[in-house]
């Protein structure tokens, strides 16, 4: 069982920034993978940026250049660096942690971004 804890999200101005961050109760460094994905209302969940256990990161194409996906070992915590966010950047942004490739993965709660025009 993994538990994850999200935080940071909040309501900014578009042209701005926010960190969101993704605690959990594993060794993420074990982990296959983590990732942020989002939601907004209406759409589907989709991937936003991944991070895979030996380093390797994947991005959105809507957010390539803007958002920066790390992780800090030591804190079993993954960060995610949003620069430069829109008004459709707004939804709720959640964590996601696969401890294998085939694992459907645990979810943390979530976490409200709003951004204003």
């Amino acid at each position: 069982q993994v538990q994850l804890v999200e935080s940071g999200g909040g309501l900014v101005q578009a042209g701005n920034s926010l960190r969101l961050s993704c605690a959990a109760s594993g060794t993420i460094v074990s982990f296959y993978s983590m990732g942020w994905y989002r939601q907004a209302p209406g759409k589907q969940r989709e991937l936003v940026a991944v991070i895979m256990r030996g380093g390797s990161t994947n991005y959105a194409d809507s957010v390539k250049g803007r958002f920066t996906i790390f992780r800090d070992s030591a804190k079993n915590t993954v960060y995610l660096v949003m620069d430069s966010l829109k008004p459709e950047d707004t939804a709720v942004y959640y964590c996601n942690a696969k401890r294998f490739q085939y694992e459907y993965g645990y979810w943390g709660q979530g976490t409200q971004v709003t951004v204003s025009s």
